[in-house]
């Protein structure tokens, strides 16, 4: 069979090269998944080329089209938490609603810009709509999906915990609500904010907090090591000492902490570079960045070695 099979192919060819005939190559199904996340199934097809050359936050671009004409894309199915204005945490079930859980809920809404940076600025993506969707908000927004590396950013956005899933009618409503779901119960993302302190830790139950991660920093990451920084907070009702604490990347890095003691609301900032530590600045002293500008995870863990803290982005 496999010999009749390769017959017909030759056959063809030649048939091919003597009458001008051109035979299509079969035009594979593009489905995008990862081992970590959902599938969000089928890429949708066709889409329209443009070059994203502007993120105004988590869920909104600007786009440049081949013709030299441009658009605001909003991301059809998502919603980040805002950078430019309040966040509602109503607005994202369990979080509370306190002003610890919107600072959490702003923390997570600069993450969700930064990731949106890294993974569509100055890149050429597909955009295309949803038939179940409407073609434009009503702020005149082209309502979209946004296809890049043959995956669709916008399910990328509610897998990873940068977004929720936004209410409305589009045809992969169900897929998504699926992601959000495994995002909620792995804690990943803004639903860190989910604990009636909005602080981001795990079964060990610290009152540490990461407020802020600051994983790309102006220029080449490598020459600019203190503009890389992750910033921790004491959201108990207590001082917490951090000594003999460690503080890690999903690489493997780690960093000791020294003698350092939070009072309740105090923060502390670990630069990637070097310095003089104070009692609000503390230094890692690497080599090179640390924190992926493409998504990473900050583990922190206590003097016997047990994981307080989590926090991905």
């Amino acid at each position: 069979m496999r010999v009749l099979a390769a017959l017909v192919v030759a056959l063809a060819v030649a048939l091919a090269g003597c009458g001008g005939i051109t035979i299509a190559e079969p035009t594979p199904q593009r489905v995008q998944s990862t081992a970590d996340e959902p599938s969000a199934g089928p890429l949708p097809d066709p889409a329209t080329e443009a070059s994203v050359v502007a993120v105004v936050d988590g869920d909104t671009i600007r786009v440049a089209y081949p013709n030299g004409s441009e658009d605001t894309i909003r991301l059809l199915g998502v919603d980040t938490p805002e950078v430019h204005a309040e966040n509602d945490p109503a607005e994202f079930e369990g979080v509370p609603d306190t002003e610890a859980g919107r600072e959490c809920l702003r923390a997570a809404g600069g993450d969700a810009s930064n990731f949106a940076k890294d993974g569509l600025l100055g890149e050429t993506v597909g955009v295309v709509g949803d038939p179940n969707a409407d073609r434009r908000d009503r702020y005149d927004r082209r309502l979209a999906y946004v296809v890049v590396d043959d995956r669709l950013f916008n399910y990328r956005l509610v897998a990873t915990g940068h977004a929720r899933v936004y209410e409305s009618d589009f045809s992969r409503l169900d897929r998504f609500h699926e992601a959000e779901r495994t995002a909620r119960e792995a804690r990943r993302g803004l639903w860190t904010c989910l604990d009636s302190s909005a602080a981001t830790r795990t079964p060990g139950d610290s009152p540490l907090a990461v407020a802020e991660i600051h994983a790309d920093a102006a220029g080449n990451d490598n020459e600019n090591l203190n503009d890389e920084y992750v910033v921790f907070e004491n959201r108990g009702d207590s001082p917490l000492s951090l000594a003999g604490w460690t503080v890690g990347d999903a690489a493997g890095h780690t960093y000791a902490v020294g003698d350092v003691t939070l009072d309740p609301g105090e923060r502390v900032t670990l630069y990637t570079g070097s310095g003089t530590d104070t009692a609000d600045s503390l230094y890692w002293d690497a080599d090179g960045a640390i924190w992926n500008n493409g998504g990473d995870t900050v583990v922190v863990r206590d003097a016997d070695g047990r994981v307080v803290l989590e926090r991905s982005y």
